[in-house]
């Protein structure tokens, strides 16, 4: 049994660096270690070359910017502009975090497109991961700006208007919030998961039909696996972005 679900599990992905130095050290202590580690290995790979990249483009900021730092400067600003849309003038304090989603989950899409490599955002631990991390740090955001009292009382909805005369509404609310707010990273981390998982498989597969068979469908679809990608990172980032909306105080202009 084990046997055929290891066939099914290899057929599913195309085979990649770190599967393949598993496979070849199977039965000893550095091939467990890569097998459990793969996910985490590609996105520390990820990582890497995120840094490097930033750093190429902000070691030396130029009045006249070249090609690098052009790129880096408009894609910031693109995002800042996108947040502060939503967020009003307390868009900027998020601008980071949320550019930093966005870019390391796009990233992590694309290197599985890479021969040889592997999507870590293919893998559940590492989506659950980042939506833990989102979950956690809206759960700060939402205490520091409102309080400890005043976040419950924001969980038990607003306005109430004579339904706050009772006690059963809003402890209805209060529950039915929380059970919310448990199941964002939930549903955050199974939607990510599953795309870019469904994407590698669909790819796998038609690889699989051979040059001549299958090349004319890869193509196409690798177009689209590349759209895909990037609209699952925006996806998952604009959520976290609208999360947020939902605890800070807004600027009664905005």
């Amino acid at each position: 049994m084990s046997a055929e679900a290891s066939t099914t599990s290899s057929a599913a992905e195309f085979p990649h660096i770190v599967g393949l130095l598993s496979e070849l050290n199977s039965g000893n202590a550095f091939g467990h270690f890569l097998h459990r580690w793969e996910s985490a290995i590609y996105a520390l790979i990820v990582i890497l070359v995120l840094t490097v990249v930033a750093r190429l483009a902000t070691m030396k900021c130029e009045y006249v910017p070249g090609r690098l730092q052009s790129g880096a400067e408009f894609f910031v600003s693109f995002i800042n502009d996108f947040v502060c849309s939503i967020l009003g003038s307390r868009g900027r304090e998020f601008t980071p975090f949320i550019g930093t989603i966005f870019i390391y989950i796009l990233a992590m899409n694309y290197i599985g497109l890479i021969p040889f490599f592997k999507s870590p955002t293919a893998d559940l631990s590492t989506t659950l991961g980042l939506a833990l991390i989102v979950f956690c740090y809206i759960q700060y955001t939402g205490f520091k700006e409102l309080g400890f009292a005043g976040y419950f009382d924001h969980l038990m909805g607003q306005p109430r208007g004579a339904m706050a005369m009772t006690i059963i509404m809003p402890v209805f609310m209060l529950l039915l919030h929380i059970v919310s707010e448990l199941v964002r990273p939930i549903s955050l981390s199974l939607r990510l998961r599953s795309n870019i998982y469904g994407d590698d498989v669909i790819l796998a597969l038609f690889a699989s039909w051979g040059l001549k068979d299958g090349f004319l469908w890869l193509f196409p679809n690798f177009l689209l696996v590349l759209l895909t990608s990037t609209i699952q990172a925006a996806v998952f980032s604009i959520l976290t972005l609208v999360y947020f909306s939902l605890v800070i105080k807004h600027d009664p202009a905005h």
